[in-house]
């Protein structure tokens, strides 16, 4: 059984104890209990949330652990030399450490993070950069693996590095599952944007709240404004001009933001053709698609492929 030690200190951020809640509902769907959890701290005891709430903490013991999570605070704030020296006495014998959201300051304050690809709250993420210049941040990544080192994004993004713990662990299936206690469509991959093009389009009228989630899950369909229209019952006219005033920008473009992002990941993951992935998100041909990306992201998807691809050798090599 892999013990999993989730690293607390005054201030911590309470939404990250949701990490924990994963290895705990793994226990319940692997064939076989393979996680014992455990809160710590520096020195053990009751251990106050920035919420207020304290948890109750073991004296972290850097020894035993096949997993230390560091959790993040929510005030950024010097941490205890104390703990950095247990973190840095920890790295040999455990197997894997994490942070969450902010805790990455923490260990790029201990060493831990130098010459390593990592990220962070995209509200600091510039901040950890400048802060810690020996760390090369990749700001808009849901979690970043490099070697037996794992960083992630703000708060639920949590969620999606322990899934993917878990996934490391034990494969995918039981990864699935653990997802589908959490009601979650699945962990999102850790080269996803922190952004969600639907989060980017909120719009106060339902109607066009309607017609993006349609889009968002009809990609591989014409969404013509006459298709779009008639998934909310209005008339083409009305629609696009509203479509244009709550969310700024035509639904032409805003169909474009949607298929690209979901491309991206496709392309990321390096594991359908570019032409499969063009045509099973609705840009028909890979010129398309390109010239899509060029707009959105700035590069073409073979660059984003490879350069996802050199980060996952790097990942084994460091491993």
């Amino acid at each position: 059984m892999k013990r999993i030690g989730l690293v607390v200190f005054p201030g911590f951020q309470i939404l990250d104890m949701a990490a924990a809640s994963v290895f705990e509902l793994t226990n319940l769907e692997a064939p076989a209990p393979a996680y014992e959890i455990r809160v710590v701290s520096e020195p053990g005891g009751a251990v106050t949330s920035s919420l207020g709430t304290s948890v109750q903490t073991v004296a972290l013991d850097p020894r035993v652990y096949d997993t230390l999570i560091v959790a993040g605070p929510t005030t950024l704030q010097p941490t205890s030399p104390a703990l950095l020296q247990l973190l840095l006495q920890a790295l040999p014998s455990t197997r894997r450490m994490a942070s969450i959201c902010t805790g990455a300051f923490v260990l790029a304050e201990a060493g831990i993070l130098d010459g390593r690809r990592v990220t962070t709250h995209w509200h600091h993420a510039r901040e950890l950069q400048s802060g810690f210049p020996a760390t090369r941040v990749e700001e808009d990544r849901i979690y970043v693996r490099d070697g037996t080192v794992w960083t992630s994004a703000g708060m639920t993004a949590c969620i999606d590095l322990a899934l993917a713990l878990v996934e490391d662990d034990l494969g995918l299936d039981v990864c699935r599952a653990v997802a589908k206690r959490l009601v979650m469509h699945h962990r999102r991959a850790g080269g996803q944007s922190q952004f969600s093009a639907l989060s980017e389009l909120e719009s106060r009228s339902e109607r066009i709240k309607t017609a993006l989630t349609f889009a968002r899950n009809h990609l591989h369909e014409d969404l013509s404004v006459e298709k779009l229209a008639e998934a909310v019952h209005m008339s083409p006219r009305h629609f696009s001009r509203e479509f244009r005033m709550n969310t700024g920008r035509s639904p032409a473009r805003a169909v474009e933001q949607l298929r690209a992002e979901v491309a991206r990941v496709l392309v990321e993951a390096d594991r359908l053709t570019i032409e499969r992935i063009a045509t099973q998100t609705g840009f028909a041909d890979p010129e398309r698609m390109r010239r899509a990306f060029l707009r959105v992201f700035g590069e073409p998807p073979q660059s984003l492929k490879l350069a996802a691809r050199a980060r996952r050798v790097e990942d084994v090599t460091r491993a």
